[in-house]
């Protein structure tokens, strides 16, 4: 599964005709687009590579057609489904932007060299994301909240899995 990324999951049947609603982790919709291919996995482990025959916004998310699935009892086995897409199909992003899933498991280190901890969270907030680093101090877990702003955010590097970021006064 290396070369597949988790972009969603399954929320639910909509309507008779076979349809999913779907909760998407992507930005765009480009990812859902007619024709292409997701690999959907379930809680036992087991995949199923489907065929999206149409996708449209709905609410907070999206509902979607696939191959084979004609009524509602095929649509509900569906909820619950992972929804990944091979990683070759993830746009190219500019200099400096990098998707969640690269970011997640990073060490973090502050501008010292001190470890702070592992990067285990992106929340996104209205002004910016937020990085969750988890650690410990003194033999006690730790979670530190870091702005992802260019003036915290030093250096990525994910060749070494590293960051270092310079927190601001009190964190």
């Amino acid at each position: 599964m290396d070369d597949y990324i988790l972009v969603g999951r399954v929320t639910g049947a909509h309507g008779i005709r076979g349809a999913v609603k779907i909760h998407s982790y992507a930005e765009s919709m480009a990812l859902f687009a007619a024709g292409e291919k997701l690999r959907l996995t379930f809680a036992d482990g087991t995949s199923r590579t489907m065929m999206i025959e149409w996708a449209r916004p709905h609410g907070r998310g999206f509902r979607m057609g696939l191959e084979t699935v004609t009524d509602r009892t095929q649509a509900e086995s569906l909820a619950g489904a992972s929804i990944f897409v091979e990683r070759s199909r993830l746009p190219v992003l500019e200099a400096d932007t990098y998707y969640w899933f690269e970011l997640v498991g990073l060490n973090v280190y502050d501008t010292t060299g001190q470890l702070l901890g592992c990067l285990d969270e992106v929340i996104p907030t209205a002004a910016n994301d937020v990085y969750v680093v988890t650690g410990e101090v003194d033999g006690q877990p730790r979670e530190m909240l870091i702005p992802a702003v260019a003036r915290v955010i030093r250096s990525i590097d994910l060749e070494n899995r590293t960051m270092v970021v310079d927190p601001p006064e009190g964190l």
